[in-house]
C-alpha cells in the first residue's frame, strides 16, 4: 500500500476520534514541540546553511525558540476554537415527511505543497486534525531538514496517543513525489499550493485533482487625500517591514498628488529600516534630497506588479482615488489592499470596488495572515472566489453533505 492509499485508508480512521481526542493530541503536540525546540533548531540550522541569506526565502525558513513558541501558541488556539464538524447548516422536513440535513464534514485527504515555510508542517496538520482530515504534505527541499524533524514529533505525538500516523504524511523533497501527488487522482481530494506564483501557476496547470490557490501577495495601500499623516506613517512601515517575506507584506505605496509634498515625511520611518525605495518621477524628485542615496531608486515599469518579499517598495503619485483603483485593478494579486482616509465616501467606495480577499482601510495588511482573524492558524490565504477566500482555517476545510431520513417513503 503507496502514501496515497494509506492516506485514503486513514480517513475512516480519523472520523472516529471524538473532539476531546484530538484537543488533547493537539495540546500535547504543542508541549512537545517547545519541548523539542533544540532538537527542531539544530536540523534547521542544516537547511539554513545551505541557503543564501539574502534570498527572500531565508527569513521564511528560518525557525528561533521564539517563533516556535508561537507555532505551539498557535496549535493552543486550535484547540480553543470550535469544530465545524457536524454543524447542521440547514435542517428542514418535507411535506413527505423526509427530513433532510445539510450537515458539515471533512473534505477528506487534504494535500499542501509548499516551500521554505516549516511553520506550514504544524499548521497545517493541526487544522486538519481539528477538522477530521487527513493530512498529505510535500514541502520543498530547502526545508527538508526542518520538515523532517517536526513531522518526527507530530508521529511521535500520534504514537503516544495510539492513533494512526497516517493522518500526516510528509512526502519526500524530490520533485517526483510532487508529479505523483499532482496525479493522486481518487486518493487526495484537494490540493493547496503555498509559496510563490511560480509554484502556484505550477500546480494550477499540472493538478489533476481540485487546487485551492492561496495566491502570492502583490499587495498595495492607497494614501488618500484626507488621510491623516501620523496613521499613514505608522501603517506603511508595518506593513512593509514588520515581516517582509510574507504574502501581505506592502509592495507599492499609492500616494495622492495632493498630499505629494508629505511624501519624504510620509516615508522617512523606512529609511531607519533600511527599505529601498523604486519613486515614480513625482515621488522620485521629492525624496532626492530628504531619503538615503544609497536605498533610492528610479522606478521602472516592472516594480509595479511585483511581490518583493524584501525590503523593497515601489512608490506611485496618482492623481485621485479613480486612478489609484486602476492602478490597483490592474497589477493587484486579489489578495491583500488597503486605503488610508478620512473621507467616508472614498473608503466606502475602496472597499466596495477593490477586488481582493482582504480589502482594509485604515489598517495594515500586515493582519491577513498569523491568526489575527480569529480563526486559529490559517492554512493558507485563498485567492480565488470558489469554496474559500482569504484566511483558510477550519471551516474552509470542511465540506458538507445531505443526511435524508424518513420512514419507507418511496418516489411516484
Amino acid at each position: 500500500m503507496n502514501h496515497f492509499e494509506q492516506a485514503k485508508q486513514a480517513t475512516r480512521n480519523i472520523v472516529t476520534l471524538n473532539n476531546e481526542t484530538i484537543n488533547l493530541v493537539l495540546s500535547s503536540l504543542a508541549d512537545t514541540l517547545v519541548k523539542n525546540t533544540d532538537f527542531i533548531l539544530t536540523e534547521n540550522q542544516k537547511d539554513l546553511d545551505r541557503m543564501d541569506k539574502a534570498d527572500p526565502k531565508y527569513d521564511r525558513l528560518q525557525l528561533t525558540a521564539e517563533r516556535i513558541k508561537a507555532i505551539a501558541e498557535d496549535v493552543r488556539n486550535v484547540v480553543t476554537l470550535t469544530s465545524p464538524l457536524g454543524n447542521i447548516i440547514n435542517d428542514r422536513t418535507l411535506p413527505n415527511n423526509l427530513n433532510i440535513k445539510k450537515v458539515r464534514v471533512p473534505l477528506g485527504v487534504v494535500g499542501v505543497i509548499y516551500e521554505a515555510r516549516p511553520n506550514v508542517t504544524v499548521d497545517v496538520f493541526a487544522l486538519c486534525f481539528k477538522t477530521g482530515n487527513v493530512a498529505i504534505l510535500k514541502g520543498g527541499s530547502d526545508a527538508e531538514f526542518s520538515n523532517l524533524a517536526i513531522s518526527k514529533v507530530i508521529h511521535d505525538v500520534l504514537a503516544n496517543h495510539q492513533i494512526n500516523k497516517d493522518v500526516l504524511t510528509l512526502l519526500p523533497a524530490d520533485r517526483n513525489a510532487t508529479e505523483e501527488l499532482l496525479n493522486a487522482v481518487g486518493y487526495v481530494d484537494v490540493l493547496i499550493p503555498r509559496g510563490s506564483q511560480s509554484l502556484i501557476n505550477y500546480v494550477r496547470q499540472n493538478s489533476k485533482i481540485p487546487v485551492i490557490e492561496t495566491g502570492a501577495g502583490i499587495v498595495h495601500t492607497f494614501f488618500d487625500a484626507s488621510a491623516n499623516l501620523e496613521k499613514g506613517q505608522q501603517i506603511i512601515a508595518n506593513a512593509k517591514t514588520r515581516r517582509v517575506s510574507v504574502c501581505n507584506a506592502l509592495d507599492c505605496a499609492l500616494i495622492h498628488e495632493d498630499r505629494k509634498t508629505d511624501i519624504p515625511t510620509l516615508l522617512s520611518p523606512l529609511a531607519e529600516k533600511e527599505v529601498e525605495l523604486y519613486a515614480d518621477e513625482i515621488s522620485y524628485a521629492l525624496l532626492k534630497d530628504t531619503y538615503p542615496s544609497t536605498l533610492l531608486h528610479e522606478a521602472t515599469p516592472e516594480h509595479f506588479g511585483t511581490e518583493f518579499l524584501s525590503l523593497k517598495l515601489a512608490v506611485k503619485v496618482v492623481k485621485n482615488i479613480d486612478e489609484a483603483l486602476d492602478h490597483i485593478a490592474t497589477y493587484s494579486s486579489k489578495h491583500s489592499e488597503a486605503i488610508i482616509s478620512e473621507n467616508a465616501e472614498n473608503i466606502a467606495l475602496f472597499l466596495n470596488q477593490v477586488d481582493a480577499a482582504a480589502v482594509y482601510a485604515n489598517v495594515s495588511t500586515a493582519f491577513t495572515d498569523g491568526a489575527q482573524f480569529g480563526l486559529g492558524a490559517e492554512i493558507g490565504i485563498s485567492t480565488q472566489k470558489l469554496h474559500a477566500r482569504g484566511p483558510m482555517a477550519l471551516e474552509e476545510l470542511t465540506s458538507y453533505k445531505w443526511l435524508v431520513t424518513g420512514d419507507g417513503q418511496v418516489r411516484n
